[in-house]
């Protein structure tokens, strides 16, 4: 793992193979994830390559942040984005869930230059179950097995990669995870959708209940450049679930 100091705290991203001759794209997890999330994105099967993936702030390998949840962790998440691109020279960025919320945050306040996105498993607004809201709250299992239920973070996941999702979630813990989805609960920029003037592909598995096929249609009706492309057999961690598929989208949409 390589860091960025900026903003009085450092970010944890890795860079693999940055010496190719692609276009290099940056990776933003979700809600109580990691850069690990993408790791078949930026392996070797990926889409293109160079390619990073960041640990956005008080995850992983990151140092964290005291902020309150909303707009303002959102602007702190959204400056890790900001740093890891300008040191990788990202051109591509790529976000699932809250990664997709940093993307267009990022991309709206005009903090950097790239010459397209992906919002996977993402949306303009990004509303949180009260249910789920109250778990996180005071039963960190509970919310843990809600979502890794039937078709939530995802479809039909082998026992090894709902352990590691499952683990990977304690290792983040329930203050920052809750901060994350309280955050998405805030989020909500479908007022502005058409300020997003880079051309973006809304990449969405099929069975996905946290940010159903309709979330992503909303950008294809209101932004300026979009395409939507559903990815079969997956629900909201598609590029987990069906990597192939959701790198040969993203490959395709990049013309890599």
């Amino acid at each position: 793992m390589e860091t960025v100091r900026h903003d009085g705290r450092e970010t944890a991203y890795r860079l693999t193979r940055p010496d190719a001759g692609g276009p290099t794209a940056l990776y933003v997890h979700g809600s109580g994830a990691t850069h690990r999330v993408w790791a078949a994105q930026y392996g070797p099967a990926g889409p293109t390559h160079p390619a990073a993936a960041l640990d956005l702030s008080g995850h992983g390998g990151s140092g964290d942040v005291d902020t309150e949840v909303g707009p303002a962790t959102l602007r702190a998440y959204g400056a890790d984005v900001v740093a890891v691109a300008s040191a990788v020279g990202a051109d591509l960025l790529v976000g699932n869930s809250l990664g997709g919320a940093v993307v267009q945050h990022v991309l709206l306040a005009d903090r950097v230059d790239v010459s397209a996105a992906v919002l996977a498993g993402s949306g303009a607004k990004l509303a949180v179950t009260e249910a789920l809201r109250t778990w996180l709250a005071g039963d960190f299992e509970c919310a843990i097995d809600a979502l890794h239920g039937d078709d939530m973070l995802f479809h039909e996941a082998d026992e090894r990669t709902e352990r590691r999702s499952r683990e990977t979630m304690r290792a983040v813990g329930r203050a920052v995870t809750e901060r994350d989805f309280l955050t998405c609960h805030a989020f909500d920029v479908r007022d502005r959708v058409g300020e997003l003037d880079v051309p973006l592909l809304a990449l969405v598995g099929e069975h996905d209940r946290l940010t159903p096929p309709f979330y992503h249609e909303y950008y294809v009706e209101h932004a300026p450049d979009a395409t939507v492309a559903l990815i079969e057999d997956a629900a909201h961690l598609a590029m987990v679930e069906r990597p192939a598929a959701f790198s040969e989208a993203v490959a395709s949409f990049f013309g890599c």
